[in-house]
């Protein structure tokens, strides 16, 4: 991972209490305050039990990061490009995998180790489908929804570029 030391303002900053997307099966939402992944979970699931599956992701701050102790990160987003990028994303696993309901929550402004940023859920028939969906769009989250990170460590502040790794992953779909 490549590190640039944080000496640029900010991209952009909203103060937000949710931006939401809805609509054919996808629920989006951006917003600053913390999110229960229990509780995310069960609003996925419909009232006639049509799931065959159910999995979901939850990504946190990490403490550390490069022998560095993160602080605080910050996440910032365009809003509306946003949304568009994500949708756009879900979509696609649409397209490929038949899929009933697909949920993304993703936090932007200070977050703290330990503190959840991302949560995706995907609901299915089966749970081939549920899987990989839910993977596919991680993937393609990490390198493809804008989103600039500036981790606050104990050595300064940096914004996070993104990594091969990543990108190496989200090729394979």
């Amino acid at each position: 991972m490549n590190y640039v030391m944080a000496t640029r303002l900010p991209f952009f900053h909203q103060s937000l209490a949710v931006e939401s997307v809805t609509g054919r099966g996808l629920t989006i939402d951006i917003q600053e305050q913390g999110f229960d992944p229990g509780r995310l979970q069960r609003s996925l699931m419909s009232a006639s039990g049509e799931e065959g599956a159910v999995v979901t992701f939850t990504g946190h701050v990490r403490n550390d990061s490069e022998s560095r102790k993160i602080l605080s990160m910050e996440l910032e987003h365009y809003p509306g490009m946003t949304q568009q990028s994500i949708k756009t994303i879900l979509e696609e696993a649409q397209q490929r995998w038949p899929l009933l309901r697909v949920h993304v929550v993703h936090r932007v402004g200070e977050l703290y180790p330990g503190e959840p940023i991302v949560w995706v859920g995907v609901t299915a028939e089966h749970r081939a489908s549920a899987f990989s969906a839910c993977e596919f769009i991680m993937d393609y989250l990490k390198t493809r929804a804008p989103f600039w990170k500036k981790e606050r460590t104990n050595e300064g502040d940096y914004w996070v570029d993104s990594r091969d790794s990543d990108a190496d992953r989200a090729e394979r779909w």
